[in-house]
């Protein structure tokens, strides 16, 4: 289909610059950066090591455009970037990849850790920057950060709800991830792929870890469990969309995690509403089919 004669044409200009994604990124940053000078945001730029400012939201949309290879690991991770290829033994088969529906940027300074690693590391800071893209293999999970974070809508979106979390609910600081393991799962299944790496973004402002321990109390016990179930969730073939994907993916949650605590009862149910309305307000996206599901 057109999609696939884009990434074919992409793949064969991978190391020259597409005039036309450099023409969407000025545009975008054209209305993205006065926004960020109003909400203060322009002091959290990283710095490569060079003392280049990064450009967190053009390496997303790179990212975006660029296939993935979630089923066979390159060792010269992303072959598509200017300098690297597909290493001796990759498959030809697979060297086209799949479309990219994630794009998972990383942090300097303040690290994005959990409140008992914030308890016994306080003072410590990120300056590894690591000049890296690389595609998370299918069958792999990993904890999502929502704070820099791109996705493909037409792809990914319906399966981009970050749960019930927060005031009146027993859990907090898992809504990103669980958002995160819901869409691997639906990923890995309809044959779509999820890089993580650049870019980087800088964080200044550390969260209060005692807090977060209230918040994350129960979630840390609970996702001895939550990772397992996730590990071997197995969707149908007939689910060829994010969203047939996601309800289906609701039920096993209720049948298998409801056992842990009455609150994933109700996170089911608020997952079918959610793609309910997810219908409703995008009526033309519920019947097409976004990946190959395996």
């Amino acid at each position: 289909g057109p999609r696939r004669l884009r990434l074919r044409a992409l793949q064969s200009q991978r190391h020259q610059p597409d005039p036309r994604a450099q023409g969407f990124l000025h545009f975008l940053q054209g209305l993205c950066l006065p926004l960020l000078r109003l909400l203060g945001l322009q002091e959290e730029v990283a710095t490569e090591p060079s003392g280049k400012k990064i450009n967190a939201l053009e390496q997303h949309i790179k990212n975006l455009l660029c296939p993935s290879t979630p089923f066979f690991f390159n060792t010269l991770y992303d072959p598509y970037r200017g300098g690297a290829d597909f290493v001796r033994g990759y498959p030809f088969s697979l060297r086209e990849g799949v479309p990219t529906a994630v794009s998972h940027g990383l942090w300097l300074n303040i690290p994005d850790y959990d409140a008992p690693t914030q308890l016994v590391k306080p003072l410590e800071r990120n300056t590894r920057y690591v000049d890296a893209v690389m595609t998370i293999p299918k069958g792999t999970l990993f904890p999502m950060c929502g704070m820099n974070l791109a996705f493909n809508r037409e792809l990914i979106g319906p399966a981009m709800y970050f749960g019930l979390m927060g005031d009146g609910q027993p859990i907090g600081r898992y809504d990103d991830m669980w958002a995160g393991w819901c869409t691997k799962v639906i990923c890995d299944h309809l044959g779509l792929g999820v890089k993580t790496g650049l870019p980087y973004i800088y964080h200044s402002k550390a969260s209060n870890p005692f807090v977060n321990l209230k918040k994350e109390y129960k979630g840390i016990y609970w996702q001895e469990e939550l990772i397992p179930f996730f590990q071997s969730v197995a969707l149908p073939k007939d689910c060829n969309t994010v969203q047939k994907c996601y309800i289906e993916l609701s039920k096993q949650v209720r049948a298998k995690l409801s056992k842990v605590d009455d609150y994933f009862v109700k996170l089911a149910d608020a997952m079918v509403t959610w793609i309910e309305a997810w219908d409703e307000l995008n009526p033309s996206s519920a019947d097409l089919s976004n990946g190959s599901s395996k």
